[in-house]
């Protein structure tokens, strides 16, 4: 990635846009950080994650809720 900086520039030098951003004095100096944009990364499907329906054929996780329920029972019903 490219950064350029310029720094102690007057504030009468920035383009209009830019000082209408900026609540400060006209007589301000401000540093001006460019940096390159980077493209966003997309994220992968879920279906090509190897793990993706692993426990699909799994028969004691039919009911999915049923099962995170009992899973969660002991904590839920814990003494102390």
């Amino acid at each position: 990635m490219s950064t350029v900086v310029f720094e102690h520039v007057p504030l009468l030098d920035l383009p209009a846009a830019w000082r209408a951003r900026f609540p400060a004095p006209s007589s301000a100096r401000v540093t001006v950080r460019i940096e390159e944009e980077t493209e966003p990364t997309l994220a992968v499907p879920t279906e090509t994650n190897a793990l993706f329906g692993m426990w699909a054929d799994r028969v004691e996780v039919a009911d999915v809720q049923e099962f995170a329920r009992k899973l969660r029972t002991p904590r839920t019903l814990r003494e102390g």
